[in-house]
């Protein structure tokens, strides 16, 4: 079963099945759910995939604020979700044009982000999701975390999706997880050398500003396997990480997943 840090762990058993959650259910989380081999499953009316046996992911938005409804075989689980408190991060000394970039680069962000939400839009039959994550960089210092409401230069902005960790230029980076690559992008506008990794049923991780991408397109990697190295390219200030993990098109937090202490 997956370590985390942050485990929380429910049985529920009827006459009918039994269902496992791993993960708490807070705004960001990741959740691992077990339940019976051949099992129907639905999370808000969405209709998941489950694996031969038995597992489904599905995650919670930063700003959730509903009940999940979860339906296994047309019997009702209603889920809590906590809210958390996110902090503000100020940022100063971007060049201006990644601030609010002008309007000349519009189609070129509309193209990329097209591509991005490609990427995170596959639901393959993949099941490496449900098998523990590994830290992407050995002693790294954590310096962004996910939910943060970010201003740069002085200007309100999206909030922060990751987690940044601090590191040299050129240090190593390891696949976090087994997965196949959907997005090897050496030079978009926000998040410079991209690289997005299918992990199976709509969960997917993605690394940015990356200085060197050492895996391609539609390549197989395994866990460990380093896929290129630290940067500054794209929106950044500084040689750093930032990974992201997704759930389709929701965002969640990584450290959900990973053991940062």
């Amino acid at each position: 079963m997956r370590a985390l840090i942050s485990l929380f762990f429910l049985l529920i058993t009827t006459s009918s099945f039994a269902v496992t959650f791993e993960g708490k259910f807070i705004q960001g989380s990741f959740i691992l759910g077990k339940t019976e081999p051949g099992s129907e499953v639905f999370i808000d009316k969405k209709k998941v995939k489950v694996t031969s046996d038995g597992y489904f992911a599905f995650g919670l938005s930063r700003d959730r604020k509903n009940d999940v409804v979860i339906n296994i075989n047309e019997k009702k689980i209603i889920k809590k979700v906590f809210k958390r408190k996110y902090k503000i991060q100020r940022i100063d000394g971007l060049e201006e044009k990644k601030v609010t970039p002008p309007e000349e680069v519009y189609e070129r962000i509309k193209r990329e982000n097209k591509w991005i939400g490609e990427a995170r839009a596959i639901n393959s039959d993949l099941a490496f999701f449900k098998n523990n994550f590994i830290n992407p960089l050995e002693n790294a210092i954590v310096t962004g975390v996910y939910g943060t409401q970010r201003i740069l230069n002085g200007k309100p902005k999206w909030p922060h999706y990751g987690i940044d960790f601090a590191a040299d230029e050129g240090t190593e980076i390891k696949a976090m997880l087994d997965g196949v690559v959907t997005l090897a992008e050496p030079d978009l506008f926000y998040t410079g050398g991209t690289l997005i990794f299918d992990h199976g049923h709509g969960i997917s991780t993605l690394y940015m500003h990356m200085k060197k991408l050492m895996v391609k397109k539609g390549q197989k990697v395994k866990q460990g396997d380093v896929i290129g190295t630290v940067g500054s390219t794209g929106r950044s200030t500084g040689a750093h990480l930032d990974v992201r993990l997704n759930w389709f098109q929701v965002r969640l937090d990584p450290a959900t997943v990973l053991n940062i202490k």
